[in-house]
């Protein structure tokens, strides 16, 4: 269990896909979404993950998380049983400093839609922006993967 701190940002152009050192494809839907928790699973290559995260500070840069690794046909089973709208995207990995920014290409119906994230050890700690990370987005539920499941980029006016 821990604390979760991190930023959002949409991004303005796709040079963050020559600076990646890793790609990776995600597969993920809601078992439960609510305000104050929800609970995910995520196929990730090989790899299979739940996960519950709870309701964000007022800040919107912090919140409980707990992660445990499953069996990837206990995933598949799972992904079956949630809520509609699985979502479908590429992650990126992109170092700056000593940070690592992850930046969310979605497909399907978010296609269009990109977000990087960063991950801090405080809500005001310093990092270097590079110039492809565009507006903020930290707090606005709007973005965050469980509320883009239910309303789909692409309903988006």
């Amino acid at each position: 269990m821990s604390i979760e701190i991190e930023r959002k940002f949409l991004v303005k152009s796709d040079n963050f896909k020559k600076q990646s050192f890793q790609k990776k494809q995600i597969k993920q839907g809601y078992l439960n979404t609510n305000k104050n928790r929800n609970v995910r699973v995520r196929i990730t290559n090989n790899s299979a993950y739940i996960t519950v995260k709870g309701k964000s500070n007022a800040s919107g840069t912090s919140r409980f998380e707990w992660e445990k690794k499953i069996d990837v046909k206990d995933a598949e089973k799972l992904l079956l049983l949630c809520e509609p709208s699985i979502i479908d995207k590429t992650r990126y990995l992109v170092k700056r400093g000593k940070h690592i920014f992850e930046i969310d290409e979605f497909f399907g119906d978010n296609q269009g839609l990109i977000i990087a994230e960063i991950e801090l050890d405080a809500e005001d700690e310093k990092f270097d922006k590079p110039n492809w990370l565009g507006k903020e987005v930290t707090g606005n539920v709007k973005y965050y993967n469980s509320s883009i499941s239910k309303h789909p980029f692409k309903n988006w006016s």
